[in-house]
Parts: C-alpha cells; sequence; structure tokens
C-alpha cells in the first residue's frame, strides 16, 4: 500500500514537472486572508487493518505571502472503518496542521506542490492517543472569479502515534492518502484587478456659463433661475417682467382664458423661484378714452391679475397699481404701439 501511495505522488510529481514555472512578477501585490472548507475522501494504509475507504471533511485559513508561496493552518477529522476481525467500530482521526504551499504559477489554473506537518488524535476500539503526522501532496485551484477559487489536492500521510499502542499488536506508525476537494474564499478585492474609472468631467469655467439665460454669467449671477424674460440686474436678480398676452375682455378686467393659462405658468415660475421680494403688479393702458377711465381700468386689471395669482400659490406680496396711459412703450397714435401700452408687468421691489 504505501508503494502504491508513492507511485501515485511520484506520477503527480511528474505530471507538475511539465507544467511551466513562472518568473517571479514582480508586480505581484496580491496578499489577502482567505478561508479554505473541504471534503475528504481517504484509502487507509493496510497496517490499520481498516480496508474500506473514509470520508472526511475539514477547514482552512491561509494567507497569500508572494506570487509562490502561501502558509494555512488547517483542522480536519476522518472516519473509516475498523476491519480487524471481530470489529464494528471505526478509527476516528482529528487533527490540524501547518500547510506551506508552493504554487508553480498563479493563474486561473493554478497547480502547487504542499508540505504540512502537525498533530493528530487516533480513536480505535476504545484507545486514542495523540501523534504526529507530516503530510506532501500536490494540487491545483482553479479560479471562477476574484473571491472564488475550487481546490483540490492529493497527499500522502505519514503519521506517528508515539508509542500508544492503539493496537493490540503491530506498529505505532501508520500510512494513508487522502484526496481534498473543496474552495477558497479569498477576503476583499483582488489587488490589481481592474476598477471601473468613473469619468470626471473636467471643470467648467463659470464665466462663460449663463444658465438661467439672464445675460449674466454664473460667475457673477447671484439670482440664479431667473424668470424667463425678465429684465434683470447687474447681479442678475429680476427688476421687471412684461406679462406678454396677457388681456381682458372689451372695456373689463375679467380674465381671457388664454390669459388665465399665460398667468399659471408664471405663477409656477414665482412659486419655483427662490427670491420672494415684494412684487408690484402694474397695469397700463392705451391712450384711448380719457385719462380718468383708463388709470381706473388699469387698477382693476393690475388688481385682477395680483388676485389670481395668488389663488395660484403665489406668496410674494403683491400690490395692484394702475397707471393708465401715462407711462407708454410705443406710438399711441398707432395700433401696433396701442397694442404695445396696453400691458401688464411685474416690478421685483428691492432690485
Amino acid at each position: 500500500m504505501i508503494k502504491k501511495h508513492i507511485l501515485v505522488l511520484a506520477s503527480l510529481a511528474s505530471l507538475g514537472g511539465l507544467l511551466p514555472v513562472a518568473h517571479a512578477d514582480e508586480g505581484f501585490a496580491d496578499n489577502r486572508w482567505y478561508i479554505a472548507p473541504f471534503g475528504s475522501y481517504v484509502k487507509p494504509g493496510g497496517d490499520r487493518d481498516a480496508h474500506n475507504p473514509g470520508y472526511g471533511a475539514g477547514m482552512g485559513i491561509g494567507k497569500i505571502l508572494n506570487e509562490h508561496m502561501n502558509i494555512e493552518l488547517r483542522g480536519f477529522y476522518n472516519g473509516f472503518d475498523d476491519d480487524r476481525a471481530g470489529r464494528t467500530g471505526q478509527w476516528d482521526l482529528a487533527g490540524g496542521t501547518a500547510d506551506l504551499q508552493y504554487y508553480f504559477f498563479r493563474s486561473k489554473f493554478s497547480p502547487y506542490a504542499v508540505l504540512a506537518a502537525g498533530a493528530m488524535n487516533s480513536y480505535v476500539g476504545g484507545n486514542s492517543g495523540v501523534g504526529i503526522i507530516g503530510e506532501a501532496g500536490l494540487g491545483f485551484t482553479y479560479e471562477l472569479n476574484d473571491n472564488f477559487l475550487i481546490r483540490s489536492d492529493v497527499r500522502y500521510r505519514y503519521n506517528n502515534n508515539l508509542n500508544a499502542h492503539l493496537l493490540n499488536q503491530g506498529t505505532d506508525e501508520f500510512h494513508d492518502m487522502t484526496v481534498n476537494v473543496g474552495f477558497v474564499v479569498p477576503f476583499g478585492p483582488k489587488p490589481g484587478a481592474p476598477v471601473a474609472e468613473i469619468p470626471v468631467a473636467p471643470p467648467t469655467d463659470c464665466s462663460t456659463l449663463d444658465t438661467d439665460s439672464d445675460g449674466v454669467n454664473d460667475c457673477l449671477d447671484t439670482c440664479p433661475g431667473t424668470i424667463s424674460g425678465s429684465q434683470v440686474d447687474a447681479q442678475g436678480c429680476p427688476i421687471k417682467l412684461e406679462i406678454k398676452g396677457v388681456n381682458f375682455k372689451y372695456d373689463s378686467a375679467e380674465l381671457t382664458s388664454e390669459a388665465m393659462v399665460i398667468l399659471d405658468g408664471v405663477a409656477e415660475s414665482l412659486i419655483n423661484f427662490p427670491q420672494k421680494n415684494d412684487i408690484e403688479v402694474a397695469g397700463h393702458t392705451s391712450s384711448e378714452g380719457s385719462n380718468r377711465h383708463n388709470t381706473r381700468l388699469s387698477q382693476r386689471r393690475s388688481q385682477s391679475v395680483a388676485d389670481y395669482l395668488s389663488q395660484k400659490g403665489v406668496t410674494n406680496r403683491l400690490t395692484a397699481r394702475g397707471y393708465g396711459e401715462d407711462q407708454p412703450i410705443a406710438d399711441n397714435n398707432t395700433e401696433e404701439g396701442r397694442m404695445q401700452n396696453r400691458r401688464v408687468e411685474l416690478v421685483w421691489s428691492g432690485n
């Protein structure tokens, strides 16, 4: 049986000699810790009077030292039948080893050789004893991803029970073969693994931007988000806004349906605009009719707009004021000019 084990290891060693040995990579930086659970198939030597194979399991915890070397502490349990005449029990082996693994190269498939030394408690037929063990073997890992590898190895195990005399006759030296299959779980990201780069936008010169299109660049604009169409000061804060398209029924302060739609948009902009200064709602007319009539009409119309905006949720303090025909912006002698003079404006106080 011993010769058979030696032949198996020799065959594996000769196979390992055919594998390429990589040169040390100065850039290798993987030094992670890992855990390595495994299951075992055990073929006991004939000197135990145990001819049937057994099974077991164990756990290892290890550390990657460099491109070629791992160290690992392992604990295990193996069990198989006690085949001596008249016996119905089994061998129970529990122990641990310190392993030194040498990797021929590191890749997706990574073959290695291993040497191990440790201690093991053996129990059979009511007797138990603690002895020393040594192991030698060959194995490989296969990387499924950066944090999960399949691992298997074949080991010859030497066990000396130090005169414990577990058997009534025979030796205290035993020779077994184990085949271990399990997996390796390294902790943390794999050094050198590609990391997705988050593109970083180059810094933008605020002096070249005018986000709210009010004519004042973002470096100087202290009132971002100005309502579109507003007349602004040097700091980008609104001074005046002519509400174009706000019309009324003839000689009345009643808003048309089209005017209400326009004012709905104005109200939304005022609600969202953070600056809550007081606002004057200024009404203007053309020069038809008497000045007194026009002043009163513009007052009612400006009040109608202020009331509508308040009903829509505008929280600025709104003051209505009618200027009649006193502040024309176009020629009242033409119809086009008179249409421009009939207008409603919002005037911000304090800007």
